[in-house]
């Protein structure tokens, strides 16, 4: 035999061996899940919600417009501090300013009007005492007269004169007692006039004090929204008068957050936050809850979704919650843009896997595992129960064992950011599948899978 030929049977044994090694290990591997692992461990878990909101103060007020007039001075700048009382700004107030001392110089006159009234008074109570003596005195002589006269011992002509004395003293008196009576009316009415003349002073004085604006609280100025030479104007009925400047006490501050309506039943006040601040870098406050709104919010408006007439039921709705720092720097502002990961569970040393192991199956999904791998025996069922069993999702993990997948029910506890507990069906060191994200969410119960935990090699990149 030539030497090519024994060459050419040689090489074409070597390719009909290849052939049947590559077969073998093509059946040895067909429906085979690469698949990568991870082992149930105990560790310490902490449950988080996460959400975005602003930092505010707890206690704020807007300076809004009380007077009428034109902005003549502007006293503070945004950021300054200010205490209760300190002098905000200032309007045009010589009309106002007028206008009390107009008033000022009325409620004299009706003082000296009243003192006027007071001494005509008293003169005419004195001048009817004195009648009154009068009045006493004839009636004296009056009587003397009548029984001098009955005894004849005076004339006709004395005692008419006798009489007419007395008549006209009685009349003196009741001349006297209606001189008290409009003496009285004539002092009320000067008290009435010097009472309306001082509540007309506190009027002008209030428009007056209104073109001086001062600070409601201690703080600091947040905002201005106004500048000198503007006009402004009082709220009339519904409309608010002009908005001039914020006031914002940053003793007490808080992160007024938005929180998702799936995570707000977790939720509870005083519970610990972690509060980071985009214009603060690097840095985490320390806070709690202090308050969890009650009504959803429409995440496109901002309103309340039971007060909008135009909301979509299926639109996205959240709750508002406040959580107060416990240490805020000096350095905050309000508005600043704050996130705020909320503490709602912890357990100590529990079990765990990543969440992303969580799987769901249906029921009959798992029925034809379990007849595929009994050989035909068949899992009877009801037709009536079927429908509803077929469709119902199971949530488990994919355990490997003897070199297959087996679904395992799993019952869960609290989730953190990358783990969730497990509180049933599985046992600390069990083997379960963890990716890739494609084979899990294809994998069969009873698949068989090749392990495959070597890191993820780097794309090359094109020259």
């Amino acid at each position: 035999m030539k030497t090519w030929h024994k060459i050419a049977i040689g090489v074409g044994l070597a390719v009909v061996i290849a052939g049947v090694a590559w077969h073998s290990v093509y059946q040895a591997n067909k429906d085979t899940v690469t698949v990568q692992t991870g082992r149930v461990g105990r560790q310490d878990l902490t449950s988080l919600v996460t959400a975005s909101g602003e930092v505010r103060p707890k206690n704020y007020t807007n300076v809004l417009g009380e007077g009428i007039g034109k902005i003549t001075d502007i006293v503070v700048k945004e950021g300054d501090p200010v205490k209760k009382g300190d002098v905000l700004l200032h309007l045009e107030n010589i009309q106002p300013g007028a206008d009390v001392q107009a008033q000022i110089a009325s409620i004299q006159g009706a003082d000296f009007g009243m003192k006027a009234a007071n001494a005509s008074y008293d003169a005419s109570v004195a001048t009817l005492a004195q009648r009154q003596s009068d009045l006493d005195k004839a009636k004296l002589d009056w009587q003397r007269s009548q029984q001098s006269y009955k005894e004849q011992l005076i004339a006709r002509q004395e005692y008419d004169a006798s009489k007419a004395a007395y008549d006209s003293a009685a009349a003196a008196v009741t001349a006297s007692q209606a001189q008290i009576d409009q003496s009285r009316a004539a002092r009320e009415q000067a008290r009435s006039n010097l009472a309306q003349a001082q509540a007309v002073l506190r009027h002008t004085q209030d428009v007056l004090r209104k073109t001086t604006y001062t600070a409601p609280i201690d703080g600091i100025v947040s905002y201005i929204a106004v500048r000198v030479g503007e006009n402004v104007v009082p709220g009339i009925q519904n409309a608010e008068g002009s908005f001039l400047l914020t006031i914002s006490d940053m003793s007490v501050v808080t992160a007024e957050v938005k929180v998702d309506e799936t995570d707000i039943t977790s939720v509870r006040g005083g519970e610990p936050a972690d509060i980071t601040i985009d214009a603060i870098p690097g840095e985490v406050f320390k806070g709690h809850v202090s308050e969890v709104g009650e009504l959803a919010i429409l995440r496109t408006s901002g309103q309340a979704a039971m007060t909008s007439t135009t909301a979509n039921t299926q639109e996205a709705r959240d709750f508002k919650v406040v959580v107060t720092l416990d240490t805020p720097p000096s350095a905050l502002r309000p508005g600043l843009s704050a996130t705020a990961k909320i503490q709602t569970a912890q357990e100590k040393q529990v079990l765990t896997i990543p969440i992303q192991a969580i799987a769901e199956r249906s029921q009959k999904e798992l029925e034809e595992a379990e007849r595929s791998s009994a050989s035909g025996v068949t899992l009877a069922a009801s037709k009536e129960e079927g429908s509803a069993a077929q469709k119902a999702k199971i949530q488990g993990v994919f355990v490997v064992r003897d070199g297959k997948a087996r679904f395992v029910a799993v019952q869960t506890g609290i989730a953190g950011v990358t783990d969730i507990e497990i509180t049933g069906g599985l046992q600390e060191g069990d083997s379960i599948v963890t990716g890739s994200y494609k084979a899990l969410r294809t994998l069969r119960p009873g698949a068989k899978v090749k392990v495959d935990n070597s890191p993820p090699k780097a794309e090359e990149t094109s020259s």
